[in-house]
């Protein structure tokens, strides 16, 4: 029998079960046979193995280091602080590598083995937080902007997010069956999936909401971004735009990444008819038949923006109105403390990468105390919660004023306290997992990053640049999960050590970056930023980002945002 393509799998998947309660049992591999594989990824999590032991297993004749990563569901990236230690407890008793919090502001756990998936899911469901729809062809984790000041506004539009992320998560009892023994029920196969259909999407789809004036979703980068507009302190529309997408394959000119259209605007009570109308749309016409060019940035362009947006409006019900104004001024984060509108206060720490794990500082250990400490304030004065941001970092937010110096304490003792002497490059840097867990990873990210940003400084630093805030971005792989096309410097894996240089994105996300070497060495890369660092200092305008001058300066011709409406 040949291999199933992935819509027949989802088509005679018993909505999403297939076999894998059974492939849970087979005590004599730790992966799951090709079908199950790929459906377990709906259920939020994806078989890897450990490639920096494949070769050397390859030679013992023993099966790859297979283990599971899981990806936590947590719209805005959003947790209590008793749930926080409860997945400190997950990550601790079955993952490696502690906790990691994702640029789609969820968490993920490596390293876990088969015989403990089931539970694993357990434990996460334990901390009232599921991995349904985390991964897979249906709406993924929807983005909030952990913007701390605009404090009203904040709280409705994560529980809008909240509430759309549930009403968006597949109808199936599958995950609940598998991992949680709940019962079948006679017919349960037949679940409704009145938004998704029986195959799914083409596709996986994500959303994000953007508090203006920053950008720290990358709204852009999104198959559909919101974009709040406050008056007031009160959320009275949203512009929409649809067709972002950052994932490419290397030398196939039909993939690429892409730029958000701007749609238009529509009350905040019309959000969830506009986003069924958007990824019903992409549903019924996203191509079924080449996955690499199944997402909507692909439909929007073949079928052309009027008409999707015109499918939108006639589907929906609702008449897009002229876009209402707004500005970002980056898309980074801010650090160190901050006041919230309702007087609460937020620290923001840099979380190099996103991992948070006892290593040369007791990092987990140390937001282990923070959580524990955060439980004992009273709820009649203030909710504290963390927030997972899209740059990786974590906001641990709603703190009384008496509260913050012994917060303060705990970052210091537990090395918690980055943010306070990175340079702006170290802190606005991102990367992804890539090697050795991630099977697509053509070359290091994450455990790269720290490297070649000291050399990266050392750089700035001769050419007097120090305290430039640039940013910097890394993946180890085309397919963009550091969003590196949008980075105004960013290395994209090509092969082990090699890189290609992306160059001339924007601070505010509003410009994707082009290509400028291909396939270079570290050696390569120094050497040629060197030249461009020496010409910018030299040369640049007051205030002006490394981006910009390098558009302005004709070094690279980077693709702006096209703010035209559809007509």
């Amino acid at each position: 029998m040949g291999t199933h393509t992935v819509e027949e799998i989802k088509r005679d998947s018993q909505r999403l079960r297939g076999t894998i309660a059974e492939s849970l049992l087979d005590p004599v591999t730790g992966a799951f046979p090709h079908d199950d594989e790929r459906l377990v990824k709906f259920h939020g999590s994806y078989l890897q193995d450990d490639r920096d032991l494949r070769e050397e297993r390859r030679k013992q004749k023993l099966e790859p280091a297979y283990g599971f990563m899981i990806r936590t569901r947590t719209p805005g990236g959003v947790v209590s602080p008793e749930q926080w230690l409860k997945l400190d407890h997950v990550a601790t008793t079955y993952a490696e590598r502690g906790l990691r919090i994702t640029t789609r502001q969820a968490f993920q756990f490596h390293g876990v083995i088969k015989r403990e998936l089931k539970a694993t899911m357990q434990a996460i469901n334990a901390a009232m937080i599921d991995t349904v729809a985390a991964c897979g062809d249906v709406n993924r984790g929807i983005m909030v902007a952990a913007n701390p000041h605009e404090s009203r506004a904040y709280a409705g539009i994560h529980a809008q997010a909240a509430a759309l992320s549930k009403h968006l998560a597949p109808r199936s009892r599958a995950y609940y069956e598998i991992w949680l023994d709940e019962e079948r029920v006679a017919g349960s196969g037949e679940e409704n999936e009145a938004i998704y259909g029986e195959t799914y999407l083409p596709r996986k789809f994500k959303i994000g909401f953007a508090i203006p004036p920053y950008n720290d979703i990358d709204v852009f980068a999104q198959d559909l971004g919101f974009i709040a507009i406050i008056e007031d302190g009160e959320v009275v529309a949203y512009n929409v735009a649809a067709g972002g997408g950052m994932g490419a394959t290397h030398g196939d000119p039909l993939t690429y990444p892409r730029l958000g259209n701007l749609l238009g605007s529509i009350a905040p009570g019309e959000v969830t008819a506009i986003t069924e109308a958007a990824i019903t749309t992409q549903r019924d016409w996203g191509d079924r038949v080449l996955r690499k060019h199944a997402r909507l940035k692909y439909t929007i362009d073949d079928r052309g923006v009027d008409a999707f947006k015109h499918e939108v409006e006639s589907r929906s019900g609702i008449t897009f109105a002229e876009p209402r104004d707004y500005s970002f001024i980056h898309n980074g984060d801010r650090f160190g403390w901050i006041q919230g509108e309702n007087g609460l206060w937020h620290l923001t720490l840099r979380i190099v990468s996103g991992r948070i794990l006892d290593g040369e500082q007791p990092h987990l250990s140390g937001l282990r105390a923070i959580a524990t400490r955060l439980l004992a304030i009273d709820p009649a004065t203030a909710s504290p919660e963390f927030r997972m941001t899209p740059n990786q970092n974590l906001v641990i937010a709603n703190i009384p004023d008496g509260e913050r110096a012994g917060i303060d304490a705990l970052v210091a003792a537990h090395g918690l306290a980055a943010h306070e002497t990175a340079l702006p490059l170290r802190r606005n840097a991102i990367a992804c997992v890539a090697l050795p867990t991630c099977g697509l990873a053509m070359a290091e990210a994450e455990r790269y990053l720290p490297d070649i940003l000291t050399r990266f400084e050392a750089l700035l630093a001769r050419h007097g640049l120090s305290g430039q805030p640039i940013h910097f971005r890394i993946s180890g792989c085309p397919n963009g999960c550091s969003r590196p096309y949008l980075g105004e410097i960013a290395l994209v894996g090509k092969a082990p050590g090699r890189y290609n240089l992306m160059l001339g994105g924007d601070h505010r996300g509003q410009r994707l970056n082009a290509l400028h070497r291909e396939n270079i060495d570290e050696a390569a890369i120094l050497a040629e930023l060197d030249q461009l660092l020496e010409r910018y200092a030299s040369e640049r305008r007051d205030d002006e980002y490394f981006g910009d001058f390098l558009v302005r300066s004709g070094v690279v011709v980077a693709r702006a945002l096209n703010l035209e409406l559809a007509a």
